[in-house]
Formats: structure tokens, sequence, C-alpha cells
């Protein structure tokens, strides 16, 4: 399902179809319409009631309070409409538009005084056939599973408006007071075709949301045309979808994902060493963000972690949805049910990507795997629930292209993983719930699960050089994890080896792009009964978390010689590295040889703002980092990493409000230390 043709030179602003080639008709007829709907009735089993919980949530984010001063913007009406396209697609919708809002459009003689509306749509999610797994629960949702979607966008993008200054509301089937049809097609993102719209170039169905506010932005022509303009189009030549890629996607049964992770082996252990008995169960306390919220690495990153992923308008816009959903993630009592594993197994993972995650993986949720205590209380957290359904949600390659990975964009690119896969696991846990298994979410806002064993032990990847990131073999490390807990029998998968040990133990290009020096250069050690190449977590923190000129860091991401386009030739240079042992060295080479990693400014798409005291401003400075070659010899020479075990991290109980500083002497002398792999295996057969 990878495209031929690379979008490198496409604005990001333009979206996935070709419809700047269509002809526009700006005396065209607007008339009432609908939506398209479901095309199956709705099943007993049905993911409704949960899709129905999860849409009126987001109903109460649609609106709220602007900034108290408006965000040094371009006065250019283009920029700005390019700017919130971009955002849009950013948050995956497929096709958006702009246009000024007639008072025939308003559905209530009360409305508020916006002059612009900001349409976008996002399409119908593939369904299984009748008698596949997951049918059942899916069959006769669709419209409402994309209502959900569409609810998702409009918060963010309203509030991404109304935190630069300017009065916002979002509308969505349900919760709207304008005609949503009617501004699709000012907008010029579908046309009505004998009373129900038609979106171009897209033969599913879909739903629509909009964004009204007096935020001025250039506007965009109704449709003239839906069909494709040419055979270049329809191949993708302008770097876009190409038209057959629903018609290729439903020739894959939709448990199975659109990746061919099935092509991957699959082993019995992970490709690196872990020692369950060995594996000392930690606190929540302990996580580094959490210790630098309580104050162990100082006053100024205790300060900033309260803001750093939130700095830019955008990620801040996403966090009611983030921070409101851990009243809902779940259960944790367990009633031992049985059977059914292998079904069960199909069914979950076909409802999560229906509703739209990248890869899903199953694996027993072992005791190890779970924290030992709370950060708030410091109440010991137990193992409850036997399975554990990990996710992956891709950061997305083209912003990545852009961005330095620690410049502006970053901490959004972060946080809208996060808050998909927030939204689509709670959806599933609460589905699950209601068929009467027990299940929880374990988000990034609140989890009782460790997620790095979790998404290892599901098979969605091997431990990379980065050293606490599962990289996946089609998306590389750009992606962000959600898990959920559940009674419910299920098959677990099987760990994988793609030949990832081998290849970075070759390539050391994340850590001579690290920012700080804390990814290693050196061999894996021993960590809690966990073979890594471990980083150095403190200096990794600080750096992210005191960024003055960014709002995180993902630079160890963005330059990953996996990191690439999704591409039919990016395909093959993976399964030459798997097949082809011998090709790896002459592959890292080549991803610096094609600066493989370096920013594109074409795909450089968002303000560079950060907020302060509730408002956006001007940041002092952005990062501009491309390749440092040559650059590994010298860092390598220079480094001292420090890692901080179970005995040198706060002792379980330990409250936020109680400061154990970093201990950094001890750290390094931990690390000098560390036991090597082979000397734990040899110690283990012994």
């Amino acid at each position: 399902m990878a495209r031929l043709f690379s979008n490198r030179d496409r604005p990001y602003d333009m979206g996935v179809l070709p419809t700047e080639l269509l002809a526009r008709d700006p005396n065209a007829r607007i008339v009432d319409s609908r939506m398209p709907g479901d095309a199956h009735k709705e099943r007993g089993d049905s993911i409704a009631p949960a899709l129905k919980e999860h849409l009126e949530f987001c109903f109460r984010y649609l609106d709220g309070d602007v900034a108290p001063a408006r965000a040094p913007v371009p006065g250019d009406v283009v920029l700005r409409a390019k700017n919130l396209k971009a955002s849009a697609y950013f948050l995956d919708a497929t096709l958006a538009g702009v246009c000024r809002v007639e008072e025939a459009d308003w559905l209530s003689a009360e409305h508020p005084a916006h002059t612009h509306a900001f349409v976008f749509l996002v399409e119908f999610g593939r369904e299984p056939a009748p008698g596949e797994p997951g049918a059942d629960w899916i069959l006769g949702t669709n419209a409402l599973r994309t209502d959900v979607r569409c609810a998702e966008v409009a918060v963010v993008l309203s509030g991404y408006v109304r935190v630069l200054g300017w009065p916002a509301r979002g509308h969505v089937a349900g919760a709207s007071l304008v005609s949503l049809e009617r501004l699709a097609q000012r907008a010029g993102v579908a046309k009505d075709v004998d009373g129900t719209l038609k979106a171009p170039l897209m033969e599913r169905g879909f739903r629509l949301g909009v964004v009204t506010t007096s935020y001025e932005m250039a506007a965009d022509l109704p449709l003239a045309a839906l069909a494709w303009p040419s055979a270049e189009a329809y191949m993708g030549a302008p770097g876009t979808r190409p038209g057959w890629t629903e018609a290729e996607e439903a020739s894959r049964p939709l448990h199975m994902g659109r990746y061919a992770m099935e092509k991957i082996k699959r082993v019995d252990e992970p490709t690196t060493l872990v020692l369950r008995e060995e594996i000392r169960r930690v606190p929540k306390r302990a996580d580094l963000f959490t210790r630098a919220l309580a104050g162990d690495l100082g006053e100024k990153p205790a300060r900033e972690r309260r803001r750093f992923a939130v700095k830019h308008p955008l990620a801040f816009a996403m966090t009611p949805i983030i921070r409101n959903l851990v009243p809902l993630q779940g259960t944790r009592e367990n009633k031992h049910s049985s059977g059914a594993e292998e079904q069960n197994a199909k069914a979950v993972k076909a409802l999560a990507y229906y509703l739209g995650v990248d890869f899903a993986g199953i694996c027993r949720a072992e005791p190890w795997m779970y924290y030992s205590h709370d950060d708030e209380k410091g109440a010991p957290i137990g193992a409850y629930h036997p399975y554990a359904v990990a996710m992956l949600i891709d950061q997305g390659f083209e912003t990545m292209e852009g961005a330095s990975g620690d410049d502006w964009i970053s901490g959004a690119q972060s946080m809208r993983a996060y808050m998909r896969g927030a939204l689509l696991a709670g959806i599933m846990a609460s589905h699950l719930r209601r068929l009467g298994y027990s299940s929880r979410v374990h988000s990034n806002a609140y989890s009782e699960v460790l997620h790095l064993p979790v998404v290892l032990m599901a098979g969605l990847g091997e431990m990379s050089r980065i050293g606490e990131l599962v990289l996946n073999p089609f998306i590389g490390p750009r992606s962000k994890s959600i898990v959920f807990t559940t009674e419910l029998p299920l098959e677990p998968d099987r760990p994988i080896d793609f030949g990832l040990q081998a290849t970075c133990e070759q390539c050391m290009k994340c850590a001579r792009e690290c920012p700080c020096n804390a990814i290693p250069f050196g061999p894996k050690v021993m960590f809690n009964g966990y073979e890594i190449w471990k980083p150095d977590v403190e200096k990794c923190g600080r750096y992210r978390l005191t960024n003055a000129n960014g709002s995180a860091c993902g630079r160890c991401m963005k330059t990953c010689p996996y990191n690439r386009e999704d591409l039919v030739a990016s395909e093959k240079l993976l399964w030459l590295s798997i097949e082809v042992p011998e090709a790896r060295r002459a592959l890292i080479e080549y991803d610096d040889a094609v600066n493989g990693g370096a920013r594109n400014p074409v795909k450089r798409w968002w303000f560079d703002l950060e907020i302060v005291d509730k408002a956006a401003v001007r940041p002092r400075g952005a990062n501009a980092r491309d390749l440092s070659p040559g650059r590994d010899a010298k860092l390598a020479k220079t480094q001292k990493l420090a890692f901080f075990p179970p005995e040198l991290q706060p002792p379980g109980g330990t409250t936020l409000q109680t400061a154990a500083p970093i201990d950094r002497q001890a750290g390094v002398a931990a690390y000098a230390a560390a036991e090597s792999p082979l000397a734990a295996r040899k110690r283990v057969i012994r």
C-alpha cells in the first residue's frame, strides 16, 4: 500500500489528494444536502455505545476561553489558511477548505459573530466484511466512528485558534450551530450529487467537521468536478495517494493491519535478554519526568516540567482531551474469564485498525510490567489484568521531515499521538467493559504499566540504540504507544526479529545527532534485568524539559535511517536490510549520503510560537539542526553516561511532595560498573 511517487516536493498544506487539479466553480449553487451514512445495520454487540460516550465527551470542548492577547501570526490570509489546513492534515483529516459563513448557513438566529468557516472531512474507516473478525462489533458504526474523529479534530483546531487569540467554535454532527453540508460545498471539500454529498477522488463515505471563527483566512472555491483529472494523478504522480488505495486496502483482512507484520520473523523471546526473575518493579515516582516534577532535578526543570510538552499552541489545544480522559480510563477488577483467545485477539485488532491505530499487538501482562506504586499517594499497585493490548500511533513522516526534531512542533507531534491513542484505546476499553470484561487504559497522562516491555513482548518492534524505545521495522522509531490491559482472553503475539540488533550495532547516527550526547556510542549493558543500549535519561530529560528553542525533542527519531517515507522503494530497502545482512553497512552509509534526517523546508508548515501566561508569543529562537557527519568520534571520546537502577531511585511509597535529588555521581559509577549482556548470559547458564 506504499506509494510509487515521493511527496518530497509537495507542501504539506496541499494534503494527500490532488484536489488542486480539479476545476472550481465560483457560481456553484449551494443546496441543502446530507452526509453519507452507514451501509450496514448496527449489530447487537456494537461499539456504538462506547463511541457515543466519547463523542459526547468531545462535545464539552468544542468552545472555550480565548487567549488574553493575539499571537504574532502573519497577516497574510493565504498563509493563515495554509497553516490551518496543514494543522488539520497533521491531525489526519482527509480534506480541508475555507469559506466565508453566510447568514443562511447558520441553523439558529442567535449565533456567534463569526465570519469564516474552516471545513474538513474525515473518511470512513475500512470495515470488515460480514463474518470477518470484529464485524459484529464494527458494522453499522462508521458514521459514528468518524464523527468521533471529526470531533477530536474540531476540538483541537478550535482550541488552537482560540489560543492564537481569536474566538472559534467547533461544530460536528449532533453539536453544530451551522449547516455542515452547505459549508462543505462552499469550501470546496464536497459536492451535492442527488441529495447526498460526494467527496472528490475517494469512494468511501465521510463525515464533516467545521470550525467557525473571526480569524480571517483566504477562501477556497466550490468544486466543479469530482473525478480523477488524469492518469498521472490516479497513479499518485503529484506525490499523492493513488486511486487504487481503497481497493488495495480492501484486499487485505482488516485485523492484519496495513503493514505486512506477518512477514517479519517471530521468535519465542525478544532479541535482547530479559531476565524476568531479576527485574525489580519500580514506582511511578522513578520516572524521570515525574522526578523532575517533584523537584529532584532542581527548580528550573520542576517549573518547566509543567509546560514543556504544551509550550506550542497546537499541543496546548490537545490537553483538554488528554487530561480529561483519565477519569474514563476504566476498571482494575479481574473476573478470571477464559476461552476464544484467537477469535478475541483478531476482533480486538480489527477494531484497533478500524478506529485508526497504525500497529496493534498483544502480550501477557506479566507482573514485572506493572509499576509498583503510584506517585500521588504512594499506594501500591497490584498486577491485576492478565493481558495487554499495545498499539502504536505514527507521529507522521512529513512533519518530521520538515522539522529538526527539537524545534517548536516536536511537542505537538508527541501530544497528537498520545491524544489519538488515549481516545481510541478509551473507546476499545469501554466497549470491552460493556461486554463484561474488566479493562483499563494506560495513557501518557496516567499509566500503571511500563509501555516499553509491553510493546516489546507484543511483537511491535525490537530494542534500539536509542535505548528506551522499541523500533518498528516499517515506521522506525517515530511512534508513540498506547496500552490497555484487560481480562478478555486473548491469544498473545510473539516478539519479532528483523535484524535490528546487528544494524544498531553498526549505526551510531542517533548517538551522533543527539543534542545532549545522551545516547550511548558503546555497547549494550544490563539494567534492572534488561539488555539495553541504556541512554542517560537525566541528560535527555534535562534537555527536553529546558529546551529554550523548541518544545521538546525527538531528534533521535528524526535522524534514524529507519525513519523513511512510505514508498515502495523504502520497503525494498527494509527487506534488503532484513534478508541481506551484508548490505546493512552500505544502507547506513547510504542514508547519510542522501541526507536522510536533514530538514526539508517544503514540509515546514507550523508557526514558531510559545505559550507564555496563557498567550502565544514569538519565542527567542528555534533550533535549526541538520546532519553532523564526523561528530561521532569527538562525542564518543568525551561521553560520560549515568544510569539510575532501582537502588538509586526513590523507594516505593515516595510521593510527589517529597524531593529525592538525583545522585549523578552514583549514577555514573553505576553505569561504569554495569554488567555486560554476555556476562549475564554466562552467569545465568552457570
